[in-house]
């Protein structure tokens, strides 16, 4: 018998969430980008931004399949965190010169739409748990 979700605290499965699309996009390009970057790199600020860039998409995907809409709150928390350790590997590729400064505008501009998105999304399910 195949694996059923339970319904996510949106009414929507994680995939139609307009933050995690983005997030997902985010972790893609991510991907590709350090592909790029030193060999040395691979265990170091890749891994580690590759890591952060994942987590902000499952922890949307997590949080949205659990029952109610604090614990949502709680995974979209750990979600922004992730988007602020990715902006500071960012700028340390971008320093190091393992992005060029169109490169790294085109990743920081993914996260900055992923960071909005998932901040309205944390504000919207608080404004729904203050109106129970």
């Amino acid at each position: 018998m195949p694996f059923s979700a339970p319904p996510p605290a949106t009414g929507k499965r994680f995939e139609a969430l307009k933050a995690w699309q983005a997030a997902h996009a985010l972790a893609l390009a991510i991907y590709r980008a350090t592909k790029h970057w030193p060999p040395e790199e691979r265990y170091g600020l890749c891994s580690q931004a590759r890591r952060a860039a994942v987590s902000v998409s499952a922890n949307i995907a997590e949080g949205s399949a659990k029952r109610g809409n604090r614990e949502f709150r709680r995974f979209l928390d750990m979600a922004i965190g992730s988007l602020a350790e990715i902006q500071v590997y960012l700028l340390m590729a971008k320093e190091l010169g393992y992005a060029t400064p169109a490169a790294w505008g085109e990743l920081e501009a993914l996260r900055d739409h992923a960071g909005m998105l998932t901040w309205g999304l944390y504000r919207s399910i608080g404004a729904r748990e203050s109106l129970k």
